[in-house]
C-alpha cells in the first residue's frame, strides 16, 4: 500500500481582498536551494487505522510548533503525488504566526559518507502566501489543493477575493 499523507492548509483573505495560503518550506541540505516547486502544505504520514485529520494537526503541530486554527475544516479530498503517496488535505481559515516557528528535526548523515550525524528541522521556513503564488511554490502535487480551495471558497460567502498575482 502506498504511504499516506494528511495535511492542513490554513488560509486568510489578506490586505486587498487576496486569498493567501500558509505553506512551508523543507529544511535539509536537499531542499535548501530550491523553492519555486519546493514548498509544501504542512503534512506528514499517517498509519492504517489512524484518523487521518486528526494526523493532519498533529503534524501541523509538529512542523510549525504551533496549534493549527481552530475553524470549520474543508475537506479538499485526497491527490495522489508523482511518488504514488496518497495525500489528503483540510482547508482551515484563520491567522498563524509564521514568526520564530519551531520545527521538529530529523538527523542525516550530512556531509554523505562522512559517518556524522547532523540535525536539521523538518521545516526552515513557513510563508504566507497568495493563491496564485502558491501555484508556483508549491510541489506540483499539491497544487491542486490550491485550485480545489479556491473553487469552494468560489461558491461561498467568502467568495469576494483576489487570488493575486
Amino acid at each position: 500500500m502506498p504511504a499516506q499523507s494528511a495535511g492542513l492548509l490554513p488560509y486568510r483573505v489578506g490586505d486587498g481582498r487576496i486569498l493567501e495560503v500558509l505553506v512551508v518550506h523543507p529544511g535539509g541540505p536537499f531542499w535548501a536551494g530550491k523553492d519555486d516547486g519546493a514548498w509544501s502544505i504542512a503534512k506528514g504520514e499517517y498509519s492504517s487505522g489512524e484518523d487521518p485529520e486528526e494526523a493532519a494537526s498533529r503534524e501541523f503541530a509538529e512542523e510549525l510548533g504551533r496549534k493549527p486554527p481552530a475553524g470549520v475544516r474543508i475537506d479538499l479530498g485526497e491527490l495522489r503525488q508523482p511518488s504514488g503517496k496518497t495525500v489528503r488535505v483540510w482547508a482551515v481559515a484563520g491567522d498563524v504566526d509564521v514568526e520564530d516557528f519551531v520545527s521538529n528535526t530529523f538527523d542525516l548523515e550530512w556531509p554523505p559518507h562522512s559517518g556524522e550525524t547532523t540535525s536539521f528541522p523538518e521545516i526552515d521556513r513557513a510563508a504566507w502566501i497568495s493563491a496564485a503564488t502558491a501555484r508556483r511554490k508549491l510541489l506540483k502535487g499539491q497544487v491542486g489543493f490550491v485550485d480545489r480551495l479556491v473553487t469552494r471558497l468560489r461558491d461561498s460567502p467568502a467568495g469576494d477575493f483576489s487570488e493575486g498575482t
